[in-house]
């Protein structure tokens, strides 16, 4: 009889195996990533009810201010008690859990290539890119304002990046582009350069529609058939904390929910400047401010796929500045976790580091807040590779480097096989003591595919690297993101449905011009 964990094995072996003879830079495969373990919880189930108790406390006695009168409108036909002069809306409890029970805890996400399709919730883990960032860096040029050409550029990455599920929403804004209308180059950009599963701008109802009409024409749909199937957007929305959202946020949630896309509601709860400085409290405004999205979202459509998004974080006292990486970012995403499994919601957290350069600092925080999503659970992972200075920058070093350490957990989310055949008992007995096992045979047959083998990492020992130069990991990782970036080939799409696009770019920028 085969095992699980042989079968499990044998997959392991084909994959490696696939993925050496497609590129000499050498990436995992293309798989969705599942978590086998328990995740970490840091507080007792009762402390997380307090929490909870305390969230429902803020919406029903202290409210949010909801800055969009359509979303008031919404609010109040569905129940909640809405102040138009003062512009706070308060939730009952019973409104709160009603809608609350309508979301569903695991959804499927279409790809214009099916074979990217990705399922969200469960154990199933998405890594996306950096998304939002106003600059992008080099080692060559420094950080700089970005063009569209090198927006182009990142995206070809994401597409080559097997470890990468899910482009994060622009990487760094293409600064030599008219503000009001970049968003229809990028989203342009996004359907053509790569077929993955990608995130639109939600800021407002005009460019939430653009990005469904666009990605609409590239399916062969028409905007109203969205609705009634998986689907493509995980669309990130953000409260203005504390306890506000305001109007392009909302309208943003209202278009896209009314077309069935799946709102994922992110509160960035700075403790100790837009929050309190007590991690509880911290979190209790967290929850608070994403229930009430998580309700408006319910209220559009009933049913409408949500996700429960964690951003908080501690800020530095002596500047007032965001800090992340730290041992409360990774708490408040563990703890975040437990709150969105209360809730039977899909989680959504982040790749973050403080650090302006990618260094030592960069690596360490964005590793303790990659085992903080882990550990916690989290369902979608965004800025999970390319992120730096805190969130200001797109690095094209920093996304190579990142995706090493995505593999690497993709790999350590694979426990190993245990068998007769992997005891290896007998290739013991044949070696003995003092003996090596670099020639049996047992060694031999697995020596290609038994262990995870690096993108950018250099393993060797210390004569060959100075023989190569001695170069640093940053520099490695340039080389590597030019070496794709030249074997990449753009995914076919029809020439009807390219000029489809064209069209529809060039009249809205009319209409916006």
């Amino acid at each position: 009889m085969t095992t699980r964990s042989q079968k499990r094995s044998a997959r392991g072996r084909r994959a490696a195996a696939q993925a050496r003879s497609q590129s000499g830079v050498a990436q995992l495969p293309w798989r969705q990533v599942e978590n086998p373990y328990p995740p970490v919880e840091p507080i007792s189930h009762d402390e997380v009810e307090a929490i909870h108790e305390s969230s429902l406390r803020i919406l029903e006695e202290i409210g949010i201010k909801v800055l969009s009168p359509r979303a008031r409108g919404i609010l109040a036909s569905s129940g909640a008690d809405v102040n138009d002069s003062t512009e706070i809306v308060k939730f009952d409890r019973g409104l709160v859990a009603e809608q609350m029970n309508l979301a569903p805890s695991e959804l499927a996400m279409r790809a214009r290539n099916p074979e990217r399709n990705l399922r969200i919730g469960g154990r199933n883990v998405v890594f996306c890119s950096v998304g939002g960032p106003a600059f992008v860096t080099d080692i060559k040029r420094g950080r700089r304002q970005g063009t569209y050409a090198e927006q182009c550029d990142y995206i070809r990455l994401i597409h080559c990046l097997n470890i990468i599920h899910q482009e994060g929403g622009g990487a760094f804004e293409a600064l030599d582009l008219p503000q009001d209308s970049r968003h229809l180059d990028l989203y342009y950009g996004l359907i053509t350069l790569t077929d993955k599963n990608w995130t639109p701008w939600c800021l407002g109802r005009e460019r939430s529609r653009d990005a469904l009409a666009m990605l609409a024409i590239a399916l062969g749909e028409t905007i109203e058939e969205l609705a009634d199937k998986p689907p493509l957007f995980s669309c990130i929305i953000n409260t203005n904390s504390p306890l506000q959202i305001d109007v392009p946020m909302a309208e943003g949630l209202i278009e896209m929910a009314r077309h069935g896309q799946c709102i994922t509601v992110t509160p960035f709860t700075l403790a100790g400047a837009m929050a309190p400085i007590t991690l509880a409290g911290a979190l209790a405004q967290q929850n608070a401010e994403a229930l009430a999205a998580i309700v408006l979202a319910q209220c559009v459509r009933p049913g409408v796929p949500v996700a429960y998004g964690a951003f908080t974080t501690n800020t530095d006292m002596r500047t007032g500045a965001p800090a992340f990486g730290t041992p409360e970012y990774v708490l408040g995403a563990q703890i975040s976790g437990q709150l969105a499994r209360l809730h039977r919601l899909p989680f959504r957290s982040s790749v973050v580091t403080t650090a302006h350069a990618v260094d030592a600092q960069a690596a360490y925080e964005s590793q303790m807040a990659l085992w903080g999503a882990i550990n916690g659970h989290a369902n979608i992972i965004k800025h999970a590779a390319g992120w730096v200075g805190g969130g200001l920058t797109a690095s094209f070093e920093k996304i190579i480097i990142d995706a090493e350490m995505l593999q690497m957990i993709a790999a350590y989310l694979e426990p190993p096989e245990v068998s007769d055949a992997t005891l290896a008992l007998e290739a013991i007995r044949d070696v003995g003591p003092g003996g090596h096992f670099f020639g049996t045979a047992h060694t031999l047959e697995r020596y290609e595919t038994a262990f995870y083998q690096p993108l950018v990492s250099d393993w060797d020992n210390y004569e060959n690297w100075m023989e190569r130069g001695a170069n640093s990991v940053t520099e490695r990782a340039h080389d590597v993101g030019l070496e794709l970036l030249q074997e990449y080939q753009q995914p076919p799409i029809d020439a009807a449905v390219d000029e489809a696009l064209k069209d529809y770019v060039d009249r809205r920028k009319r209409d916006i011009h």
